[in-house]
């Protein structure tokens, strides 16, 4: 897909890989640039000379909102790249409904709500592209954080299901999945068990980088983008010719994150 002259509209766009994408975006003389986030939207969308929304993706309403408020300024949506995301909480069965409730909004139907609202236009006018932000951990898992990778893991299937039903549209679809990148996200686990086993099986990369990766993907229209490749390719190839060995050593390393300090 060629960008310039493009509408792209970044959620979570205030800090870590959403704001490098804006940074990176800026580069390819796109027609507007919306930068949407709770906190540090007004700081991205200034950088790269965008517009800033205040809007928290994980509710319905506020996603048709800010769609509705960015096609006003520069004009139909053409990239819609749904990007936040939230680290807690941690855990596993002891999460409460509600815990799981903000994760499965945030990363699995702020994505849903995106592509309702936008899909019948772009359809329309026979172009549009739609990402959304997963993770390694919905091709493989994090350990310690449950709602995390399973809902991870659903914005994977649902990239997916979506790339295969609208496919005959022209419509295009994109998931990107970083491993470990130096982000606020993942700053917020680091002294917690489960930020000790995400950086005893990735290496960390800069959201720059991660930036790059997620661009050139998005022009050349390819639907997995993923960061750490290899680390990540291998893993999961493991994952799925020989679960036991997998889940045995992701219990190995469990029980050393959890025994660190």
């Amino acid at each position: 897909m060629d960008l310039s002259g493009r509408h792209i509209l970044i959620t979570g766009g205030g800090s870590g890989i959403g704001a490098a994408l804006a940074d990176r975006f800026a580069k390819e003389n796109p027609r507007g640039i919306t930068v949407v986030d709770l906190v540090g939207a007004d700081e991205t969308a200034a950088r790269v000379g965008g517009l800033a929304l205040d809007a928290d993706v994980s509710k319905e309403s506020e996603v048709v909102r800010v769609i509705a408020e960015a096609t006003r300024h520069y004009g139909p949506v053409d990239v819609y790249f749904s990007n936040a995301g939230i680290p807690r909480p941690l855990g596993g069965a002891e999460v409460s409904d509600d815990g799981w409730q903000r994760h499965w909004d945030t990363h699995v139907m702020s994505h849903v709500w995106a592509t309702r609202a936008l899909l019948p236009g772009m359809i329309s006018r026979g172009s549009g592209y739609l990402v959304n932000t997963a993770s390694a951990a919905g091709l493989l898992m994090s350990p310690g954080a449950s709602p995390y990778t399973v809902t991870k893991h659903a914005a994977v299937a649902l990239a997916e299901s979506f790339a295969v039903m609208y496919s005959h549209t022209g419509i295009r679809f994109s998931c990107l999945c970083p491993g470990l990148v130096e982000t606020p996200l993942v700053s917020d686990v680091d002294n917690e068990a489960t930020g000790r086993a995400i950086r005893m099986t990735s290496q960390p990369m800069d959201p720059a980088t991660v930036a790059d990766i997620a661009v050139r993907g998005l022009i050349e229209e390819r639907f997995l983008i993923m960061t750490h490749g290899k680390e990540t390719s291998s893993a999961a190839q493991l994952r799925a010719s020989d679960p036991e060995t997998y889940v045995s050593a992701m219990q190995d390393l469990w029980r050393t994150a959890q025994a660190s300090s």
